[in-house]
């Protein structure tokens, strides 16, 4: 659901300032100052919608156009092969988003959003809100480099640019360039083509500059910070499973969970997971252990069938199966309630006694197995400095207790969330600048994939549908075919993320 807070922080602050903005020029005595104010300043008031244009930043698009003419030119005319190709790209990707989108639709399963390349993105939804800097910030930027591509393609065509500005559009952060109409229609339709697919060249050349820095992190913050010793905790949610005075705590370094060796947050990952599916770990612990605690008492079976012999709800001891030690060959599986850190601490894992018999004398080889409820597993997590931590849950809780890194600092000063703050960044980096390609790509009214088919049409169809008005006449139908492709992937996946 859309939080109800945001919606309404987001429409107050709206309401007030198109009030303000109504009542100042409705005033006798400040509308000219006030108008004049805004055009001075280059400033433009809509319902929802705020604009900046300023011509400030020409003189840099210009020296940026007058670089290197050869070396542009080759740069934009492979802008002109990737924009004529990602047109065809984009359309075949919203069509199977659209695909998925229908068939989690009739399947009853909106969770499943998750598995698709585009998504429509709510803040407060399926965006933290805590994350919103990085998403401004990273869209800011993808518009910003979009729009530097329209503007030195434009000044090497030989086009005017009038300006260049920001807006916001509800909550949405975007850039913009105004180009002279005149100067464009007068160029041939490969030159408007360079100018159009500019933008989206640039976003995808974004995308892979910012996939490359994500790649070489630790190369650049080798000298002061090193990977592959372990994951860090960035940080514990409070009251989670993790929190507790034997839990994690920031700064500790997990090293494995129970024989799964972690060495980065994908082991992390991986390790859960594969807890998550395999058969509870069992432990070797000498014969002469199997001392029940005060709290044992007659086995039970439970209502999913596993078996209970603990008699309280007691936080220090659990019950555990194994074989009888003195005849082996029966099958039948014996219970006691025994205190869990004291069965756990220094032991191996094990599946069976005989992996225990493998590794020591005969009376020393027991293998224990904790008797819990389906899906609930015992995770002994090894991390430093302090001692081993027990956990007892589902695993994917315990996953999602804590934020972890692969960057450790070399020296302690050095703060904790600073590759971490880079790493998300990168991360709507690529995100964001690509979604902007794929979108922008599209042959839909408004956007750049308008001007990119109309500019393909007049430099492709000329010779073969001679009267222009049959071309524009095949060109709308296309860019109405496009808009409702693009409309009905928005409208199902804002849906689609609405009804979680």
């Amino acid at each position: 659901m859309i939080p109800v807070p945001l919606v309404v922080c987001v429409m107050g602050g709206w309401c007030a300032v198109y009030l303000t903005d109504t009542l100042l020029k409705s005033s006798a005595a400040h509308r000219n100052s006030y108008e004049s104010w805004l055009t001075s300043r280059g400033l433009a008031l809509s319902p929802f919608h705020l604009k900046w244009q300023t011509t400030i930043f020409n003189r840099l698009f210009a020296y940026c156009a007058r670089l290197n003419p050869h070396a542009l030119y080759l740069w934009f005319s492979s802008g002109l092969v990737f924009g004529v190709v990602s047109m065809l790209g984009s359309v075949l990707l919203l069509i199977r988003t659209l695909q998925q989108t229908l068939a989690q639709m009739t399947s009853g399963n909106p969770k499943g959003t998750n598995q698709q390349a585009l998504q429509v993105v709510v803040p407060g939804v399926n965006l933290p809100v805590s994350q919103l800097a990085y998403f401004f910030t990273a869209l800011l930027l993808s518009g910003v480099i979009h729009e530097l591509g329209h503007a030195v393609a434009a000044l090497r065509e030989q086009v005017r640019v009038n300006g260049f500005g920001v807006f916001v559009f509800v909550v949405y952060p975007g850039a913009f360039v105004d180009l002279f109409t005149t100067h464009l229609n007068l160029i041939s339709p490969a030159q408007q083509l360079r100018i159009f697919c500019a933008g989206v060249w640039h976003n995808f050349v974004l995308c892979l500059a910012a996939l490359a820095l994500l790649f070489l992190l630790p190369v650049f913050l080798f000298p002061a910070y090193y990977t592959g010793a372990g994951a860090l905790v960035t940080e514990v949610v409070p009251g989670s499973p993790a929190e507790g005075p034997r839990g994690l705590s920031v700064g500790d370094i997990v090293t494995g969970l129970e024989g799964c060796t972690v060495q980065t947050v994908e082991d992390w990952s991986s390790c859960t997971t594969q807890l998550t599916s395999a058969p509870q770990t069992g432990y070797c612990v000498p014969s002469l252990s199997l001392q029940p605690s005060w709290a044992h008492g007659r086995a039970f079976k439970r209502l999913d069938g596993t078996m209970e012999c603990c008699s309280n709800n007691s936080l220090t001891d659990l019950c555990f199966s194994y074989n009888n030690p003195v005849d082996r060959t029966s099958k039948e599986k014996e219970f006691a309630c025994m205190p869990v850190r004291k069965m756990v601490t220094g032991t191996r894992v094990c599946r069976s006694d005989t992996d225990c018999l493998a590794h020591g004398h005969p009376s020393a080889g027991v293998c224990v197995t904790p008797s819990l409820e389906n899906q609930t597993r015992l995770i002994r997590l090894t991390h430093t400095p302090s001692i081993h931590m027990l956990f007892v849950g589902y695993p994917p809780h315990l996953q999602y207790s804590v934020s972890l890194t692969n960057f450790i600092p070399r020296l302690g000063f050095l703060h904790l969330d600073l590759p971490v703050v880079l790493e998300t960044f990168f991360k709507y980096v690529i995100s964001l600048s690509g979604a902007l390609a794929v979108v922008n790509s599209v042959p839909c009214f408004a956007l750049d994939g308008q001007w990119m088919l109309s500019a393909l049409l007049e430099a492709t169809l000329v010779s073969v549908v001679t009267e222009r008005q049959r071309r524009e006449l095949i060109g709308f139908f296309l860019l109405l075919g496009g808009s409702a492709l693009l409309a009905a992937n928005v409208a199902l996946g804002l849906w689609m993320v609405t009804a979680r």
